[in-house]
């Protein structure tokens, strides 16, 4: 393969180049004296850099024609790189000015890991008179090693057996981290406006990569006013990321900020690595959690639209395919292929979702002819909804320590005495900057309360932040326009936080009930505030709450 500034080069030089692509380097050696002398002396009369991408069985794969300051390295996404490995190719170039290695050379070699990165120093008549060779240093003490040669024509060091002891060395430094971390690790990015929003917004972050089985080894923060409009963080700042992150092995590049299709593109193009968004995330999430049919339709549906626009062709194979009538060569075509299928999955799933949304319908209208009472717990994701309503109501819904643990809506009956019953509904947990494309996953939940006569707010007083998941949740609530119906505001996890905690909370909450899930003999102002509300003129239950759970 040829590459780089081929444009207004004379048709002799780029033949004697493309000579040169698979041609063998016959020796064991960094590059052999008489590649050298060519390249050195095609070179000079250019007056342009040129670059060899050389792999481990010395085949020159890639020949780059330069500018006279500098040469262009392609996508390698078909030298793909091993986890804890180097990528198997050594760069070469020329330097025509006898300049030193300098930032984007060692840039490259840590961005791109590669084995080597080598310049060839020429002096005014064209020869070659020092080599510089830089290479990744399996050692915390610095992140590379350079080594110089003063004379390029008498180098005796076997590259590839000195190579190979390094990514040895790298690889077992990479897997020693690897077997302390035990799973998926992910790198945390975000823009921010204020370290405060930084330090919530964080935490939050942290917490749903928990939920996803992600370590989250490292935060980069940025605080500004704007994300940059293309790489989010900037593209220096996310060079350095990459680099981090590759040195250890991470898993995942994971952003606090929703990436827009353009941008999900463009921080594509600078690494091969995995990248995922809050919505992502939070999308993957639900994947795991969703148990029933329709949890599961409405999950992959919001995955395929999310994708649908973010979906390019990124290999370079498939862009020198397009040669077509109207440049629609195969590759385009099978990028279309794949949209259209997308696209037909999206109708397909749409119109299932119809007919199970008629059938919850006629499950609503049956409901509503018994004249049952619905009671829904809402609040933000683990407060503890799903515990609250397993001990209410004797019932085993799956219960964790973790955000969107469940996701299916889930309804019990809660029986009280005097024959009076109302329909208890676990609803699925709110977050703050919900993304409008996850709205769609939460449409049954959002029909179960229109239909609902009560809410439980539930609120988790031991996290830190449970002032701002109150706001959060209340303005889902005005949004859906349901602040009109009745709800008792209630604490949970008091068993958790000291009791200076709770008396603020009661000062700036008076009307609030405070309980443990875990705690049946916590319930009992809260099942008495329930009855009162439900059926009017409800009288106190008049009897131990623990006589009442046991004739429940």
């Amino acid at each position: 393969m040829l590459y780089g500034y081929t444009d207004n080069v004379k048709v002799g030089y780029l033949r004697t180049l493309e000579k040169f692509i698979k041609k063998k380097n016959i020796s064991d050696t960094l590059i052999s004296n008489e590649l050298l002398k060519r390249i050195s002396s095609i070179s000079f009369e250019m007056g342009r850099q040129i670059g060899l991408l050389i792999d481990r069985n010395n085949i020159i794969q890639i020949v780059l024609v330069g500018t006279n300051k500098e040469v262009l390295i392609p996508k390698l996404e078909r030298f793909a790189i091993t986890p804890g490995k180097l990528r198997g190719l050594r760069l070469l170039h020329t330097h025509l000015y006898g300049e030193d290695l300098d930032e984007d050379d060692i840039t490259d070699l840590k961005l791109l890991r590669l084995d080597a990165v080598s310049v060839i120093k020429l002096n005014d008549r064209g020869e070659p008179y020092k080599l510089q060779m830089a290479y990744l240093y399996p050692s915390h003490e610095k992140e590379y090693d350079i080594i110089e040669y003063k004379d390029p024509y008498n180098i005796k060091d076997n590259f590839i057996e000195f190579i190979s002891a390094i990514e040895s060395e790298l690889s077992r430094k990479i897997k020693e981290r690897y077997e302390v971390k035990k799973g998926f690790s992910g790198v945390l990015i975000g823009v921010y406006k204020d370290k405060k929003e930084a330090e919530e917004s964080l935490f939050e972050l942290k917490e749903l990569c928990r939920t996803a089985e992600i370590i989250p080894e490292e935060a980069f923060i940025q605080i500004k006013g704007a994300i940059h409009p293309k790489f989010v963080v900037g593209p220096g700042k996310l060079k350095e990321i990459v680099i981090y992150a590759m040195q250890n092995n991470i898993d995942y590049l994971i952003f606090d900020n929703i990436l827009s299709p353009a941008q999900s593109r463009s921080i594509a193009e600078q690494t091969e690595m995995k990248i995922l968004d809050r919505t992502q995330l939070i999308l993957d999430i639900f994947a795991r959690r969703a148990k029933s049919n329709e949890g599961k339709i409405r999950v992959e549906l919001a995955q395929l639209k999310h994708i649908l626009p973010r979906l390019t062709g990124r290999d370079d194979s498939l862009s020198r395919l397009t040669g077509g009538i109207g440049g629609r060569g195969p590759g385009e075509t099978k990028l279309e292929i794949d949209k259209r299928r997308i696209r037909d999955r999206i109708a397909f799933l749409t119109n299932k979702l119809k007919d199970i949304e008629s059938v919850r319908q006629t499950q609503r209208v049956k409901r509503t002819r018994k004249n049952l009472p619905i009671v829904s717990i809402v609040g933000y994701t683990n407060a503890g909804k799903s515990t609250l309503l397993n001990n209410l109501t004797k019932s085993d819904v799956y219960a964790d320590n973790l955000m969107f643990a469940t996701l299916d809506t889930t309804s019990k009956r809660l029986r009280f005495p005097e024959d009076r019953e109302c329909i208890l509904t676990d609803t699925v947990g709110f977050i703050r900057n919900l993304p409008e494309s996850l709205k769609g996953a939460f449409k049954s939940t959002l029909e179960e309360l229109e239909e609902s006569d009560l809410f439980i707010h539930l609120v988790d007083i031991s996290n830190t932040q449970y002032k701002k998941q109150i706001d959060a949740v209340n303005q889902i609530f005005e949004e859906l326009k349901l602040n009109d119906k009745p709800k008792i505001m209630v604490f949970n996890k008091i068993d958790l936080v000291d009791k200076q905690v709770i008396t603020e909370a009661q000062k700036d909450y008076p009307e609030a009930i405070f309980i443990s899930a875990l705690n049946k003999k916590t319930f009992e102002e809260l099942i008495i505030k329930i009855n009162h509300i439900l059926f009017v003129g409800g009288k106190k239950l008049g009897i131990p709450v623990r006589d009442y759970f046991e004739k429940v």
